[in-house]
């Protein structure tokens, strides 16, 4: 039945590269309104209000997977639909690579408010007082993490796991992104589910980031010597890391003082070289879209390797 898994990964992807997000979004959107919903229901700062808000949401997008997987038992052709669709509606790799390329053409053309407009549909930082050389940081930052996120994360956990993998992972995502407002004691529960989801994840991002870097006229040394070097001192387990890949790479810095609305975060310099401007935003849009083909690639062959491991 794996078999049927890695066709469906295959198929999910292209129909996010083809069809991209229709008028209305799609069931990651509605799924994020659901969380904002049921967390107004639970305005509470008790650390038992948030492991219920978190869990009933990540557990029914978990739920959901595993209904489409016991349907899909039936047949090759049913669990590749379902793992197809499940694929599509949890991918970002479109998305991103149209917000990433509207900023760009933005930052490019002066038009600093339209920028800040875009940034903050991928990111919760404020950006109100950024520059040009601060909106691009924030825009290769951001373009690196939401790589690893929405494309590489549902993909890796997809091919282990199916629908579940897909639908959980993006669960987590979307909670970490809306916990940035919540109390502490939330956020801090939330950080931990997320680092555990994406532990793997983000090692893989950013080591497809090293091999996709050349593609992109990138340095792969670069890359490599970043991720090792400057993720030490970054207070995140996973963030840093992609987004150092991704310096490296570019051959840029990223990183330094970064305001959320919950505060002030001093964040270690990672990268070498000069400032990130509009060409480099232009380059990691398509340094994210070779990482996802490479991801992409990748999980359909892993589905398919345990799938042939399983028959034995």
């Amino acid at each position: 039945m794996t078999a049927g898994r890695a066709i469906g990964l295959m198929l999910g992807v292209a129909a996010d590269g083809v069809l991209g997000t229709p008028r209305h979004g799609r069931p990651a959107s509605a799924f994020a309104k659901a969380s904002q919903a049921l967390a107004a229901r639970l305005n509470s700062d008790h650390p038992l209000a948030g492991v219920l808000h978190a869990g009933a949401l990540a557990g029914s997008a978990v739920l959901v997977g595993v209904l489409t997987e016991r349907l899909g038992r039936r047949s090759p052709v049913a669990q590749a639909t379902g793992t197809a669709i499940a694929t599509w509606a949890v991918l970002g790799a479109a998305d991103l690579a149209t917000h990433g390329t509207a900023m760009a053409r933005d930052l490019e053309d002066g038009k600093l408010p339209a920028a800040r407009h875009t940034l903050a549909s991928l990111d919760p930082r404020v950006a109100d007082d950024l520059d040009t050389i601060a909106l691009s940081r924030a825009s290769v930052e951001s373009l690196a993490e939401n790589t690893s996120d929405v494309v590489v994360a549902p993909l890796f956990w997809g091919a282990l796991a199916g629908a579940p993998g897909l639908l959980g992972s993006r669960a987590v995502s979307l909670l970490r992104r809306q916990a940035r407002g919540r109390s502490p004691r939330y956020r801090w529960f939330v950080a931990r589910v997320d680092e555990a989801a994406h532990l793997v994840p983000t090692r893989v991002a950013a080591a497809l980031t090293v091999a996709g870097a050349p593609v992109v006229g990138g340095s792969a040394q670069g890359a490599w010597k970043a991720w090792r070097r400057d993720t030490i001192a970054h207070p995140s387990p996973n963030a840093g890391r992609v987004e150092a890949a991704f310096a490296g790479a570019l051959e840029i810095r990223v990183g330094g003082r970064t305001i959320y609305p919950h505060g002030i975060e001093e964040l270690p310099v990672l990268g070498v070289g000069r400032n990130p401007d509009a060409g480099h935003v232009t380059r990691a849009v398509e340094l994210s879209r070779v990482v996802g083909w490479l991801a992409a690639a990748s999980s359909v062959v892993l589905a398919g390797l345990l799938g042939l491991r399983r028959r034995r």
